[in-house]
């Protein structure tokens, strides 16, 4: 099955609505999306509206970008990412993806590589240098991306405290799109 792809849909209460439920269950089921289970929407509600902020609606152009994906054009999120802006003008010919999300209901349908294909494809569009993105280490997350044509080009050790005792390193990641 193909995802259906939306860039810069209008963000609406119900959309704000359906990506808080993403991130909560994405992060519930132990994605490395700013949080460590167990979340409720109330826990991840302040960093979603804060990451939201960045993308106003479509009249008012906001620095950053929201590409949604849905499995059948009209039903649930499927995932979503953000194209963030450094807002810094010797930066501005890339872009930073976060908050990369596929629904725990859709692991393992080959989503994730499909919509980070998507962010390629748009970045190109764009006419982009390059895609930068981080992950939270010991997740797996460096043969993902690898396979996705990232390259790994930094590593803070321990920067990600998940628990007491448990750090773990805090990748980048760079596509160059040259």
């Amino acid at each position: 099955m193909t995802l259906h792809f939306t860039l810069d849909p209008e963000p609406t209460a119900e959309l704000r609505a359906e990506i808080l439920t993403l991130w909560t269950d994405v992060s519930n089921a132990g994605g490395a999306v700013g949080f460590v289970p167990p979340v409720t929407e109330e826990q991840v509600r302040p960093t979603a509206e804060q990451q939201l902020a960045g993308v106003a609606s479509r009249a008012e152009s906001g620095p950053d970008r929201l590409l949604v994906a849905r499995a059948e054009p009209a039903g649930p999120l499927a995932g979503v990412l953000f194209f963030e802006s450094m807002r810094f003008d010797l930066m501005d010919h890339w872009r930073m993806l976060k908050r990369v999300m596929i629904a725990p209901s859709c692991q393992g349908l080959g989503y994730g590589a499909e919509l980070m294909a998507e962010a390629e494809r748009v970045a190109r569009g764009w006419g982009l240098a390059g895609l930068q993105l981080t992950a939270r280490g010991g997740m797996g997350l460096e043969k993902f991306y690898g396979r996705c044509g990232y390259t790994e080009v930094g590593r803070v050790p321990g920067a990600i405290r998940v628990a007491p005792g448990d750090d773990r390193d805090d990748i980048t990641f760079w596509l160059d799109l040259r």
